[in-house]
């Protein structure tokens, strides 16, 4: 187990009520992040009346910014995510839309996921928790992977962060998919690939 003060990627938002509410019927997902925590939850609020979708992910994440993710139909959610976006105004830094989303991604998003597929970890870091998101989907739908972990801006400096396994070649290839999400949008801080992790380092990421 790490030391005290050890950096540990186990997610403490994993049993709260305002935690990711993961559901095998999940489909079509929204997510706005937006630099005012006010603006937010009036956005939010101002989305969930707008169109009949449910919450997926409501919260306050760091520096001082606010996440409202719903899920839904696609027209729904296409709907929800105009509405934050307009309600936030400035404060909406970024957002997405993603039709069909990776199970994956949900289940990472609610806690770290154990998987011993490959020895090859990638990792994306990003400026933004929603561009995030987005890139770990594009990740796990480029190449055969198993997503660990999407971390959230909590205790990140406002960044996020996702940690994927595999063999070499097919983390390499979900590596760079997912990486270039982020690049189009100048939200990438780096990209990175560990052909063999340390034995050592696997119980701080899973």
């Amino acid at each position: 187990m790490p030391q005290s003060g050890a950096w540990s990627l186990k997610p403490a938002h994993s049993s709260s009520s305002r935690g990711p509410r993961v559901n095998a019927g999940i489909q079509a997902v929204c997510m706005v992040e937006f630099n005012s925590i006010a603006l937010g939850v009036k956005a939010a609020d101002a989305m969930i009346k707008s169109a009949r979708v449910t919450p997926l992910l409501l919260k306050t994440i760091c520096p001082g910014k606010f996440l409202a993710g719903f899920h839904g139909d696609v027209a729904s959610t296409r709907t929800a995510e105009q509405v934050g976006i307009e309600v936030g105004g400035a404060a909406a830094v970024d957002h997405f839309l993603i039709p069909n989303i990776s199970s994956q991604v949900l289940a990472a998003l609610c806690c770290a996921v154990e998987t011993s597929r490959g020895p090859a970890v990638g990792i994306i870091e990003t400026f933004s928790a929603a561009t995030c998101v987005a890139a770990a989907d594009v990740a796990v739908k480029t190449a055969a992977v198993d997503l660990i972990e999407v971390r959230l801006a909590m205790g990140l400096g406002g960044k996020a962060i996702c940690f994927f396994r595999g063999d070499v070649a097919s983390v390499e290839a979900a590596a760079d998919a997912g990486a270039a999400v982020a690049a189009q949008s100048g939200l990438l801080v780096r990209k990175v690939v560990i052909p063999s992790m340390a034995p050592e380092l696997f119980p701080y990421i899973l």
